[in-house]
């Protein structure tokens, strides 16, 4: 059976989720102290937006254990694929709710 890649799908107008491993190590300050994980997730985010998807991404950092930490929020994450992407990625507080859908529908 041959795998199919984001390579073999028309994604003009599509929106596309991708799981990504931004699980980064961060210093006591949130500071990202190693940004490998999310640099090699750029090729696949720029295929995608060049071919004329909006792209979602989904991660998690850390073991808050069920519950809220913002020692373990994403949102210095985006702020440097923010940086490496030479755009602005937005940057949803949770994965579900009224202000993730209303995100989610304002994608190009």
């Amino acid at each position: 059976m041959q795998k199919m890649t984001v390579e073999d799908v028309d994604l003009r107008d599509k929106r596309v989720f991708v799981r990504v491993d931004f699980n980064v190590p961060m210093d006591e300050e949130g500071q990202i102290t190693d940004d490998r994980r999310i640099r090699a997730s750029l090729s696949t985010i720029h295929y995608c937006v060049d071919h004329g998807a909006s792209v979602i991404l989904a991660s998690h950092l850390g073991r808050p254990k069920g519950r809220r930490d913002p020692r373990y929020s994403l949102e210095p994450v985006a702020r440097r694929l923010s940086r490496l992407m030479g755009r602005e990625v937005g940057f949803a507080p949770d994965c579900v709710g009224e202000e993730t859908r209303g995100r989610l529908e304002a994608l190009g």
